[in-house]
């Protein structure tokens, strides 16, 4: 009974204080992501007041967290929208991979750490954080934007290279034949067509399933099929987010929009559990010794993914504001970046030296992704009216 009283104490204390930092982030006229990160990190292993007993209960609510916010931003979208920017992105998607895979893969050969650490140091610079992203675009209104699919499409892109790429480095890990790997991809690529082809195809039909015009009851199908699909495709090797987020696009109508009321509320809860947990799990004492390499990861990367969103964005027509704001909201690194550098570490295949390397610089990114997003705006509107005032007005006989 004491272990239950003094668990119930801190997941309290946990609660309350995320109210008060999301207060505080509101009241500054900041993303409260940042704040649950760094409370996190006084709170977790290494900390100041480190919290025992309640590990499992909140690594699963922060998954769930991962969860809803991707089946809600599926629900912004339909299938033949999500279709259609992916038809019109995928060359920036390849763009992506590129110009953000590099920089991880050449800083982990200039430390040593060999090919198999460059394959998993590319993944971690590589993948974007569906998850902040998503909460980032949904605190500050802008998921209407003109922007946001071109953003929403390559977020989605990477989700599937992911779907992709985490079989491939499981068989290099663990070092199975060709065929082994490629049989590993072929399975992630089936469940991928068979979930895309529900969604485009019978998507009404799930409407009708999880309908229902008691609340309760809906709310329980609802998210138990988000919990259910993602989970499935968990087990798959493909991306929980991934069968979260087309779950969300195979529900449509008045009941993706009852859904989106209905599920708001558990979202902001365990969304921002996820984001505690990630800090909870971070010893400040592993940060200062890879420091500089996560700063320059860190710098060179902000500014391939700014790039990446704007160049996409302007293919498909956009301003420069709109543009700006693409790759602004590209920037923050999260989830996948630490469950790959936590694969690799698991199977002792990569030095130590890396779990860190990735856990400082995804906190970094982690930060300043929600900043990026929201300064871009401003700064961007500021450069463009001093250019205005900077070009000289035409002559009367010009």
């Amino acid at each position: 009974m004491a272990d239950i009283a003094l668990e119930m104490i801190e997941l309290g204390a946990v609660f309350f204080g995320m109210g008060l930092l999301g207060r505080l982030a509101g009241r500054i006229g900041l993303s409260p992501i940042p704040l649950y990160l760094i409370g996190g990190l006084f709170f977790g292993h290494g900390g100041l007041v480190p919290l025992t007993g309640i590990e499992d209960f909140t690594h699963l609510a922060g998954e769930v967290g991962v969860v809803l916010l991707l089946l809600l931003l599926g629900l912004e979208y339909s299938a033949a929208e999500l279709m259609t920017g992916l038809k019109r992105s995928w060359t920036a998607g390849l763009l992506d991979i590129v110009l953000n895979a590099a920089p991880g893969a050449a800083v982990a050969l200039l430390l040593g750490w060999g090919p198999i650490g460059a394959v998993v140091m590319a993944g971690v610079t590589y993948i974007s954080s569906s998850g902040i992203i998503a909460k980032v675009l949904g605190d500050l209104g802008r998921l209407g934007n003109r922007e946001t699919p071109v953003v929403l499409s390559i977020l989605v892109f990477e989700d599937l290279v992911m779907a992709l790429y985490l079989p491939i480095l499981t068989a290099l890990l663990i070092g199975v034949t060709l065929l082994g790997g490629l049989s590993a991809v072929g399975i992630s690529v089936g469940v991928l067509v068979v979930v895309l082809v529900v969604a485009l195809r019978y998507g009404r039909y799930v409407s009708a399933v999880v309908d229902s015009p008691d609340r309760e009851v809906f709310l329980l199908k609802v998210l138990g099929a988000a919990l259910l699909v993602a989970g499935f495709a968990s087990a798959m090797q493909v991306s929980a987010a991934v069968g979260a987020f087309l779950l969300g696009i195979a529900i449509s109508g008045s009941t993706a929009v009852n859904a989106t009321k209905m599920l708001e509320p558990l979202r902001d809860l365990f969304a921002a559990v996820f984001f505690v947990v990630f800090g909870l799990n971070t010893d400040p004492a592993s940060i200062p010794p890879v420091l500089g390499w996560a700063v320059l990861l860190a710098v060179v990367t902000t500014l391939t993914k700014i790039a990446t969103g704007w160049w996409a964005a302007r293919r498909q027509g956009i301003g420069k504001l709109g543009r700006a704001r693409a790759g602004a909201a590209l920037v923050a690194r999260g989830e996948f970046s630490i469950v790959i550098a936590g694969l690799a570490v698991g199977y002792a295949a990569v030095p130590d030296e890396l779990a860190a390397l990735a856990t400082t610089y995804v906190l970094l990114m982690a930060v300043m992704g929600p900043v990026a997003a929201r300064v871009v705006e401003p700064i961007a509107r500021r450069f463009a009216a001093r250019r205005t005032a900077a070009t000289p007005l035409p002559s009367a006989g010009s």
